[in-house]
């Protein structure tokens, strides 16, 4: 076999790789310093009418701060669909699926099914709510419809999820690039976020949309070109399953209902549901694109193309899993030493695969790095304003000025990005990048969307009931995940990789030892398939908060107002809900 050594990066990889740092950087500052928005929120029509007894303030405390962050309303449907993808989307999918298929077989493609189904629910039970209160923050609705101490939990939920999940993404480019440059993976992490600051910073939201929306597109081209090219040199799709077949690889019925097998039918199907909608419906990463658009039509068409996109670009990444098999089905990377991680899988199988293909290398990186940059620019974008909107405004019940509101903001842009780099060294002694990923950001967006789930659909629910739901969600997930974690870690599970093959392999390479542990003294939680941890948190925060809002004198549904529960509902609330809603008689939700 050989070495990654062979296919370093050339001339034109080089200059394709530095043209996507270059259009980075200069769309932020094109969007920055010279494209001003033309309109101001002031001219915004909101998707649904606003009740007249609760006028709606100016975003932010100003026009300026609106433009900013929300970039006054007034987005375009395409660029923000982008940005929502590129939002999930980062080198974690790309390199984690691919090693997800490639370790553990077909079973998690279900995904895809998942996907297209919260994207349904997303849709039609959560984004109206947020459409009609016109929300900067999606965690002003807790405040709205609970206590601020509850939306002020929530928000400082969301900020330590986020910067758990931020060296992930540094993480994840700066290996791949390592893989296929030599270059020293801290001056990659370096470069990575200093350009994703810079651009952040001067342009603001519409600068990480629209460079967002081309950055995905490189990313979907540098997958699809390698799904064809890899496709080719396996010769043919035919080859290609009946070696997966081969290899048990090909898996798309295991009902086995153990919650404690990694990938069935109905952890993938269930947990894939849960924890996309989790993130997908409350998350203001995403929350904040939906309320960049000027209506709830416009809003359901970019989930729209965003379902469908991810949808789309997850089931190419699990085909280049199986590609990936199909190549080292006889020598596998890991046990031969031609790499240190599974992460490092995608990578490698790109330069021996097409790396002699003067600029295939470098698109593929390219593509990996714009998924970084877009997805950490999101992480930056939204953070900021979290933290004016929620902890300063919100929670401190402090008003800055327009000049304090923006050094703020640009401020804690800053910060998180020392903040990524300085974490990116915990992640270098860690491997399985999907799977800790997904367990970690499981707690937070667990919790936080069962309340928010209570909110919109359990019209009972009090502030009581919530809170205690929210804590008992939380600790719950965060259990379960830190003590899987340390079992792994203390080697008292089983690995449930698939078999792979040195037989092959160019050098003499022997298979290591298979230690195997009896797993019935492990704690049953600490054994769950991680596709578990997320709906338990939230049907924990859900029906926890459910009986103790019963006990603890229900919210009297006859005092809400409609705004703040989800149109699916409606139909079953009583009149007096829609009192202070001066509505049309031909509701605006199904005429748009």
């Amino acid at each position: 076999m050989e070495t990654a050594e062979n296919y370093r990066f050339g001339e034109i990889d080089y200059i394709v790789f530095l043209g996507m740092i270059v259009l980075s950087t200069g769309t932020g500052i094109y969007f920055g310093c010279y494209k001003k928005s033309k309109k101001t929120i002031e001219e915004v029509e909101p998707s649904l009418p606003v009740s007249v007894d609760k006028p709606r303030r100016q975003d932010f405390g100003s026009a300026k701060m609106s433009e900013y962050l929300l970039g006054s309303r007034q987005l375009k449907v395409f660029p923000v669909a982008m940005s929502l993808i590129a939002s999930y989307v980062s080198g974690v999918t790309i390199l984690g699926t691919t090693s997800e298929i490639y370790n553990y077989g077909t079973q998690y493609w279900f995904i895809a099914i998942a996907i297209l189904l919260q994207g349904v629910a997303v849709a039609y039970i959560y984004i109206p709510v947020f459409t009609v209160l016109q929300v900067g923050s999606s965690y002003e609705y807790l405040e709205m419809r609970f206590h601020s101490v509850i939306r002020s939990i929530a928000s400082f939920m969301f900020i330590l999820d986020e910067i758990l999940f931020l060296p992930f993404i540094v993480y994840v480019p700066a290996i791949a690039l390592n893989q296929v440059s030599g270059i020293n993976l801290h001056v990659i992490s370096s470069v990575i976020v200093i350009v994703c600051v810079f651009y952040t910073f001067v342009g603001g939201i519409k600068a990480v949309v629209h460079t967002d929306a081309w950055q995905t597109l490189v990313m979907f081209l540098s997958v699809l070109a390698v799904a064809v090219l890899g496709t080719f040199y396996a010769k043919g799709m035919d080859k290609l399953f009946d070696d997966a077949a081969k290899g048990e690889r090909l898996i798309f019925t295991n009902i086995n209902p153990s919650p404690y097998v990694r990938h069935t039918v109905w952890s993938v199907l269930i947990g894939g549901f849960s924890y996309w909608t989790s993130f997908n419906a409350v998350n203001q990463t995403m929350v904040q694109r939906y309320m960049s658009l000027p209506s709830l039509k416009q809003a359901r068409a970019s989930m729209a193309i965003f379902t469908i996109g991810v949808a789309a670009f997850v089931s190419v990444c699990c085909y280049v899993g199986l590609l990936i098999f199909e190549k080292y089905q006889d020598c596998d990377p890991l046990t031969a030493g031609l790499i240190t991680h599974d992460d490092q899988l995608l990578p490698l199988y790109v330069v021996q695969s097409v790396g002699h293909l003067s600029g295939m290398a470098g698109l593929f990186i390219a593509g990996i790095f714009g998924a970084a940059l877009s997805s950490l620019s999101v992480v930056l974008n939204s953070t900021s304003l979290v933290i004016l909107e929620d902890i300063v405004r919100g929670c401190f019940k402090i008003q800055p000025s327009e000049r304090a509101s923006t050094i703020l903001v640009k401020g804690s842009i800053l910060v998180l990005g020392v903040i990524a780099l300085s974490l990116v060294l915990v992640l270098e002694h860690l491997s399985g990048v999907l799977s800790i990923c997904t367990s970690m950001t499981a707690i937070a967006a667990g919790t936080t969307f069962g309340l928010f789930t209570l909110g919109m659909l359990v019209p009972w629910a009090n502030n009581v009931g919530t809170a205690v739901g929210g804590i008992v969600g939380a600790l719950l997930a965060g259990w379960i995940s830190f003590g899987t974690q340390f079992t792994i870690a203390a080697g008292q599970l089983n690995s449930q990789k698939l078999n792979v093959s040195v037989a092959h392999c160019t050098t003499n390479v022997t298979l290591p030892d298979y230690n195997w542990v009896d797993e019935e003294d492990v704690f049953p939680l600490y054994r769950l398939s991680y596709h578990w941890i997320n709906p338990i948190g939230v049907a924990t925060v859900i029906v926890v908060g459910s009986i103790v809002s019963l006990l603890t004198k229900p919210t009297d549904v006859k005092t809400l107002d409609a705004d703040l529960i989800s149109p699916v509902l409606h139909r079953f609330l009583p009149k007096e809900c829609f009192v202070s809603r001066q509505r049309q008689q031909t509701n605006l939700l199904n005429r748009t």
